[in-house]
């Protein structure tokens, strides 16, 4: 299958198990705010692959292997999944048990966070064409220290950050922010493998790791 129907296959079918996850628990289709972060989603996410698509069709081949080697990173991706659908879930139950008050504005923040987190994504692809989405060498890869890079680390997984923050608000709740801690928790720990897998096995990396102090976010980690 080439490239091109695999990441239209691959789109449709992550559009269609999110719509699940969310309208089955919330036990309706008449769930505007459901409607309009799908929207969000799929608009951020078929605008970058246009772009990457006349720009870089090598990263988003890279994007399309998922399987981790690492038994640790394994284990990690499993539980960060599925503690991203079980944010999902939790906001669609909100919804039909009516946990958290109505509060369009919230809708909004959350939706721009989405936003957000998606164009932290944008960035880093635009900065390093080989962010795939697994932990490995690619032939002729290098150490990458501008745009994002220059500023944290870990630039994607900040924008990662920002995304699942968005989630619950953008479907209308606020009780699904409390899976953000042990989102963060995973992300930590996967970056912290990640670093030490990449001081061993990319020349220049442990020095850019001197020069650029923070991890995720500036001051604080």
């Amino acid at each position: 299958m080439s490239l091109e129907k695999r990441l239209l296959l691959n789109s449709l079918l992550s559009v269609l198990a999110t719509g699940l996850l969310i309208f089955l628990p919330a036990g309706t289709l008449f769930y505007w705010q459901a409607w309009v972060f799908l929207a969000v989603v799929s608009a951020c996410g078929w605008l970058t692959f246009a772009y990457f698509w006349r720009k870089d069709r090598s990263l988003l081949e890279r994007r399309m292997r998922v399987a981790e080697k690492e038994p640790a990173q394994k284990i990690i991706v499993t539980l960060l999944y599925s503690l991203i659908a079980t944010t999902v879930v939790i906001a669609a139950r909100d919804y039909r048990l009516h946990w958290s008050a109505d509060v369009p504005l919230l809708v909004v923040l959350g939706n721009l966070l989405v936003v957000a987190g998606s164009y932290v994504y944008f960035l880093v692809f635009r900065a390093n064409s080989f962010a795939g989405s697994t932990i490995r060498i690619a032939p002729g890869q290098r150490v990458i220290s501008t745009g994002p890079y220059a500023v944290v680390r870990h630039p994607l997984y900040v924008g990662l950050l920002i995304f699942v923050t968005g989630i619950p608000l953008a479907l209308g709740s606020y009780w699904g922010l409390l899976l953000v801690a042990p989102v963060l928790a995973l992300i930590v720990w996967r970056l912290l493998h990640e670093e030490a897998f990449l001081v061993e096995n990319l020349p220049g990396y442990a020095q850019y790791c001197a020069a650029v102090r923070w991890r995720l976010i500036p001051g604080l980690f």
